[in-house]
């Protein structure tokens, strides 16, 4: 674990574990016994490994209509904005450090959370330091992230009915014609982690 120094090794480390469908809400131990993680459980982990390193510990989370949040681990490095993720959806992984501020990289995971029914509609930054709790190696669940999440300040992250109706057309097609593949047909790719 020593050599998970950096927001690009963690990633990487990252597309080695499976995803975790379990409701879980496992720490860095239940990570790495179980070699799986679903979105929080990777954006917990990745602060454990990257707060030693210099990283605050920072939780981005993603608000959708469908009340499924996605959430990802936030850092910055030269004054842009980063980030590291775990999903079993394309599009929602980490990003690269290249945006100016917080609500651009929110912005960036718009257009690929849309679906048939979800999209995002705010964000909001918990600083997992202000928790009183273990995060980080309890070997139980430690649901109280998630409740935290629920009660940060949340920024709206508006987007038109038009836009999302545009887009979730464009999935619904894909869809239909490939029901077994994920769409690849996303904008700004360049910018994933």
């Amino acid at each position: 674990m020593t050599s998970l120094d950096s927001p690009e090794r963690v990633q990487r480390w990252f597309e080695t574990l499976a995803y975790n469908p379990a409701n879980t809400m496992r720490t860095i131990v239940g990570v790495t016994k179980h070699h799986a993680a679903h979105c929080l459980e990777g954006a917990m982990a990745a602060a454990a490994l990257l707060e030693p390193h210099g990283y605050p510990p920072l939780i981005l989370d993603l608000e959708s209509t469908d009340g499924l949040d996605h959430t990802l681990f936030l850092y910055r490095r030269r004054g842009r904005y980063g980030a590291i993720g775990k999903s079993r959806d394309i599009g929602l992984d980490g990003r690269k450090p290249v945006f100016r501020s917080i609500a651009a990289l929110a912005r960036s995971y718009v257009i690929p959370y849309i679906d048939a029914k979800a999209h995002i509609t705010a964000y909001g930054v918990l600083d997992l330091r202000t928790l009183l709790r273990d995060w980080r190696t309890s070997t139980r669940n430690v649901w109280y992230v998630e409740d935290a999440l629920r009660d940060i300040p949340h920024r709206r992250l508006p987007s038109s009915v038009a836009f999302v109706r545009r887009w979730r057309q464009r999935y619904t097609a894909f869809k239909k014609a490939h029901p077994d593949q994920q769409p690849g047909y996303f904008p700004r790719q360049e910018t994933w982690a």
